[in-house]
């Protein structure tokens, strides 16, 4: 039986798609991804505004070390004030 060079397992086809230097968003509703700069200690997402720890395995290598509390809790704090308000009819 000849091996198809053309076919590549489902781990090999992954391999390819990964994506080194970068996460996601850990907001449920978000997910975008974050790519930090180099040694960068904080990282903002650009599309929900909320902030993140980052800690470096490697010198290219970042992970969410967790949230900065005061900031996303001032953004939770915000959106929760305008969905307040628009539930109620005031905008």
């Amino acid at each position: 039986m000849a091996i198809d060079k053309e076919r590549q397992s489902t781990a090999e086809s992954l391999r390819q798609t990964r994506t080194y230097g970068k996460f996601r968003c850990h907001n449920p509703s978000c997910m975008g991804r974050l790519q930090p700069g180099a040694g960068q200690k904080q990282v903002k997402c650009p599309e929900c505004g909320m902030e993140f720890r980052v800690y470096w395995i490697r010198p290219d290598f970042p992970r969410i070390r967790g949230p900065v509390w005061d900031v996303n809790r001032k953004l939770a704090q915000e959106a929760l004030v305008k969905k307040e308000g628009s539930h109620h009819g005031v905008e």
